[in-house]
C-alpha cells in the first residue's frame, strides 16, 4: 500500500496562498490608522437620519400620488417600526459599556439586537390600535423601504479624511 504525505488543510487556508505563503499578517498601529483613514466608519446615527428622511419622502410621495392622507400616516408607522429599533440599537451600541472589552461588546450587541428585534414586533402588533385605518400594504412600504437603506448605507460612504 503506498502511503500518501499527510498534508493539513484548514478551512481558513487558501489554497492560491501557495506552500511557504503566510495567510495572515497583522497590521503595525501605522498600517492600521492608515487602513482606518481609508476607509472611516459610516455612523449609525447618519444611517438613521437618512432612514428618517427616505420614510418622509415615501411618505410625502404617496400623499402626492394617492391623495390619501391615511396611507401616508402607515407608511410614516411602517418607517418607524424600522428607525426607532434602530436607534434602540445604536444608543445601546454606542455607549460606553459597549466598549469595554471584545466579549463585553459580543454580548451588548447580542443584547440590544433582542431589544431591537422584540420592539420591531410590538410596533408591528400594535399598529392596528395605532393607525387607524391602517393599510398593511402601505406600512410594509416604509417598512421596506427604511430596512433597504441599510444597503445603500453600505455603499455609500463618508470620503477619505486626507
Amino acid at each position: 500500500m503506498v502511503q500518501l504525505p499527510q498534508t493539513r488543510t484548514e478551512p481558513w487556508d487558501d489554497p492560491a496562498d501557495g506552500p511557504g505563503q503566510q495567510a495572515f499578517k497583522p497590521l503595525t498601529r501605522e498600517e492600521a490608522s492608515a487602513l482606518r483613514q481609508k476607509q472611516p466608519p459610516l455612523s449609525p446615527w447618519r444611517v438613521l437620519m437618512v432612514q428618517v428622511a427616505v420614510g418622509m419622502g415615501v411618505a410625502l410621495l404617496t400623499v402626492l400620488l394617492t391623495r390619501r392622507v391615511e396611507l401616508a400616516w402607515s407608511v410614516l408607522y411602517g418607517a418607524a417600526t424600522v428607525v426607532l429599533p434602530g436607534a434602540l440599537l445604536a444608543r445601546g451600541m454606542t455607549s460606553r459599556l459597549s466598549s469595554v472589552s471584545p466579549g463585553v461588546s459580543a454580548v451588548s450587541f447580542m443584547l440590544w439586537e433582542m431589544v431591537k428585534i422584540a420592539t420591531s414586533i410590538a410596533l408591528l402588533a400594535l399598529a392596528p390600535k395605532v393607525v387607524q385605518p391602517l393599510s398593511w400594504p402601505a406600512l410594509l412600504v416604509g417598512l421596506v423601504v427604511c430596512m433597504k437603506v441599510y444597503w445603500w448605507a453600505l455603499l455609500w460612504r463618508p470620503s477619505p479624511k486626507s
